[in-house]
C-alpha cells in the first residue's frame, strides 16, 4: 500500500512538472540544460567574518574581489600592460564613476583609449564568464547593456573577420553616442559580479566600527549572500525587538568606541538626553569619562533586572551591583574578594533598591526603546538577519557558525536547558534558531530577555563565556578580568573534536571543514586561522581597527573555487581616495589550504544534487510521455 501511495505522488508530481515542460522537445532541452551545466566548474565562494563596521575596508574588498580581480588582471595582461597600468585598470574595474571623475580632471579620455579599455574589460569579463552558463551570465549583465554585453562577450570568431568588425562597430557607436561611462559602469559591475558567486558572513556585522548600517545596506543587494549570527548581532536583534538590557548594551558599545553616526544618523537613535543628562550628574574631575560612567550605571541595573526575572538562567554570580560601597569605593565579588573600584561616583545609586532606575534614567531608556523599535532602516535591517540568515549553514561540505556548540571538558555534546527544552549538538542549535525567529515576531519581556541570554550567557552558541563587564569597568585589577570559556574553545584545535561536530552535522567528506570567527587569530603572536590538521578554519583576523595591533593583521577572505580552499589575510586599509590618488590596492597574503583531489563541478555541490534530482524526475517525464501515461500538450 505505501509503495502504491508512493507510485501515486510521483505521478502526480509528474502532471505538475509537465505543465512546466508539456511536450518531450521541451523536456529533453531541459534536461540537455541541466547536463551540461552540472558538468560546468563550481562558482567561487567567498567568506568574510568579524567586520565589526568597518565599512571601507569591506567595500573594497567587495570591489576588489578579495584580489581576485588583480589577479585575473595580471594573468591576462602581464606581457601586455606595465605594472602601472595594470593598477590604472584595476582600479576603474572597483570605482569606475571615482576614477574616470579623476581622469576627466586631469586630461580628458580620448577615444582611443577608451576603446582599447573597454577591449580589455571585455577580455577580462570573458574569461570569468567562462565557467557560467550564457543564460547565467546573462541573468548577470545589467538590463540596459544586456543585448551588446551579450554578443560582445558570446560570439565567436569567423574566417572573414566579419565579427571583429561588428564588434568594432558597437564600440565606435558606444563612444559617438556618449555611451562610454554607463557602459563602463555596466561593464565593471559585471566583472565584479562574476568573480564571486556566493558570499557568506560569518557573524558580526555590529559594535566597535562605526558603519555596519552602510554594510548592511551593501549585503541587501548582494546578488548571493548569506549571514550566520554572531553575538553582535543578535545583541542589535534584541535591541532592535526592545530589549532594554540589549539597547543600554548597544549604547554602552557604540559610546565606548565613540561611535554616533550608526546611532544618531544610521538608525535615528537620539543621544541628546543622555548627553545632558550624564554632563549634569556625574563629575567631570576623573579620569573615566562621564557618558560612560552613565551608560555603565543604566547597563548593571537593566541586567541586574533581568537575572532577577530568570533565576533559570542561574547568573547569581553576576548580581554584583547590590555588593558595592559607593562611598568607600568597594565591590565585593562573588566569592567575597573585596576589590578598590576605580570611581566613586554613582549620583543614581540607591543601596535600598540598588536595581531601579532614577526617573531621569527611566525617560531616557523608554525613549530609546522607542527609538529602537520604531527605526524603520534598522527594522529592515534585522528582517534582512533573518531572511538571509541563520544561526549556522551548511553548505557544499562546509558547516559555518560564528561562535561554538557547548561542550564538556571531556569532548562530549553538553546538555543545556533553554526553554523548557533539554538539548544538545545540533539539536541545541536548530532550537536557539527557531528561539530567535519567534522570539523577534513576538516580542513579549521574555523574548526579549532571550536576546540578552544569546548575548551575555555562557551557554549561548555564539558567546559561549563568562562576560566580565561588572570587573572590566570598575576594578582596576586584571587578574579579576578572564573570562572563562566553554571548554570547546580550546577542544575545536583537535581534529577529533572538529571531525565529531561535523558528523554532528551530517559532514563525513574528508574536504569538509568547520568555518567560523569569534575568536580573533593572533598572527603576530604565532596563531594560525587554520586549525585541528585543516578541519577547522577561524577567519576573525581582526577587521575592526581596535585589535589589528593584537591580530597584526586587517581581515581574512577565505577563497573555496573549484580548485580549492586558499585564505588572503589583509593588511591594514587606508581610504578610498588613497586607492584613487595612488591605485593602492589592500595587500594581501595568499596561503594554501587544501587543494582538491580532482577540480570540483557544480555537480558534486549542494545545488548540483538538487539538479541532478530535476535530471531524473524530467527523464521520468520523458519516459511518461514516451508510454503514453501523461499525455503532451502542444
Amino acid at each position: 500500500m505505501e509503495s502504491k501511495n508512493r507510485t501515486e505522488e510521483h505521478r502526480k508530481y509528474l502532471e505538475l512538472l509537465a505543465r512546466e515542460f508539456p511536450t518531450q522537445e521541451a523536456t529533453i532541452t531541459e534536461i540537455i540544460n541541466l547536463q551540461a551545466i552540472i558538468n560546468l566548474p563550481k562558482g567561487t565562494e567567498h567568506f568574510m567574518s568579524d567586520l565589526h563596521g568597518e565599512y571601507e575596508a569591506f567595500y573594497h574588498i567587495l570591489n576588489n574581489s578579495s584580489g581576485v580581480i588583480r589577479e585575473k588582471v595580471d594573468m591576462l595582461f602581464t606581457e601586455t600592460m606595465n605594472d602601472r597600468d595594470r593598477k590604472n585598470l584595476c582600479t576603474l574595474i572597483y570605482y569606475p564613476k571615482e576614477k574616470l571623475d579623476m581622469m576627466d580632471k586631469d586630461n580628458p579620455i580620448t577615444e582611443t583609449w577608451a576603446k582599447m579599455t573597454l577591449r580589455r574589460l571585455l577580455r577580462l569579463a570573458r574569461l570569468l564568464s567562462s565557467k557560467y552558463t550564457r543564460s547565467k551570465v546573462r541573468k548577470a549583465m545589467p538590463e540596459g547593456f544586456r543585448y551588446v554585453l551579450d554578443e560582445l562577450l558570446h560570439a565567436l570568431p569567423d574566417e572573414d573577420q566579419n565579427r571583429y568588425v561588428y564588434h568594432a562597430k558597437i564600440l565606435d557607436t558606444i563612444w559617438e553616442t556618449g555611451s562610454f561611462r554607463p557602459f563602463v559602469y555596466a561593464l565593471t559591475y559585471l566583472i565584479k559580479r562574476l568573480a564571486v558567486d556566493h558570499l557568506h558572513i560569518v557573524g558580526d556585522i555590529y559594535d566597535r566600527g562605526p558603519y555596519a548600517h552602510k554594510i548592511m545596506d551593501r549585503l541587501m543587494v548582494h546578488h548571493s549572500v548569506d549571514v550566520q549570527w554572531g553575538n553582535h548581532d543578535v545583541l542589535w536583534m534584541g535591541a532592535a525587538a526592545g530589549s532594554i538590557p540589549c539597547i543600554i548594551n548597544v549604547i554602552r558599545n557604540n559610546v565606548r568606541y565613540n561611535n554616533w553616526e550608526i546611532l544618531e544618523n544610521g538608525y535615528g537613535i537620539s543621544m541628546r538626553d543622555f548627553v545632558v543628562f550624564s554632563a549634569e550628574n556625574y563629575r567631570k574631575d576623573e579620569s573615566k569619562n562621564a557618558l560612560v560612567k552613565a551608560i555603565n550605571v543604566m547597563l548593571f541595573k537593566a541586567e541586574g533586572q533581568a537575572m532577577l526575572r530568570h533565576p533559570e538562567f542561574k547568573m547569581e554570580d553576576r548580581l554584583l551591583f547590590d555588593k558595592i560601597d559607593p562611598v568607600k569605593g568597594i565591590a565585593t565579588l562573588s566569592d567575597g574578594a573585596q576589590y578598590e573600584m576605580n570611581t566613586t561616583d554613582f549620583p543614581t545609586y540607591d543601596p535600598e533598591h540598588p536595581y531601579e532606575y532614577s526617573p531621569e534614567e527611566e525617560k531616557i531608556i523608554e525613549d530609546w526603546q522607542w527609538d529602537f523599535m520604531n527605526s524603520e532602516a534598522l527594522q529592515r535591517h534585522m528582517d534582512f538577519f533573518f531572511s538571509h540568515g541563520s544561526l549556522y549553514k551548511v553548505m557544499n561540505g562546509n558547516l559555518m557558525f560564528h561562535g561554538g556548540l557547548p561542550m564538556d571538558e571531556e569532548g562530549n555534546f553538553r546538555d543545556v536547558t533553554l526553554w523548557g527544552k533539554t538539548l544538545k549538538g545540533r539539536a541545541y542549535m536548530d532550537w536557539v534558531d527557531h528561539l530567535c525567529r519567534v522570539c523577534y515576531r513576538r516580542r513579549k519581556l521574555e523574548d526579549q530577555d532571550f536576546f540578552w541570554f544569546m548575548w551575555i550567557h555562557p551557554d549561548s552558541p555564539v558567546t559561549g563565556r563568562t562576560i566580565k563587564t561588572f570587573e572590566r569597568s570598575y576594578i582596576d585589577d586584571e587578574s579579576t578580568w578572564p573570562e572563562p570559556q566553554d571548554p570547546y574553545y580550546k577542544l575545536h584545535r583537535k581534529k577529533e573534536i572538529c571531525e565529531k561536530v561535523l558528523h554532528e552535522f551530517g559532514l563525513d567528506s574528508p574536504q569538509s571543514h568547520i568555518i567560523n570567527g569569534h575568536t580573533p587569530v593572533k598572527v603576530a603572536k604565532g596563531d594560525t586561522p587554520v586549525r585541528a590538521g585543516g578541519k577547522e578554519i577561524c577567519i576573525d583576523g581582526g577587521f575592526c581597527k581596535a585589535y589589528q595591533k593584537s591580530t597584526g593583521i586587517a581581515g581574512y577572505t577565505l577563497i573555496f573555487n573549484s580548485h580549492g580552499i586558499r585564505i588572503k589575510a589583509h593588511y591594514p586599509f587606508q581610504d578610498i581616495e588613497h586607492v584613487l590618488t595612488t591605485n593602492a590596492d589592500i595587500d594581501s597574503v595568499t596561503t594554501q589550504v587544501e587543494m582538491e583531489p580532482k577540480r570540483v563541478m557544480i555537480g558534486d555541490t549542494d545545488n548540483g544534487q538538487n539538479l541532478k534530482q530535476q535530471i531524473s524526475d524530467l527523464t521520468d517525464l520523458l519516459k511518461a510521455y514516451r508510454d503514453g501515461k501523461i499525455m503532451e500538450k502542444r
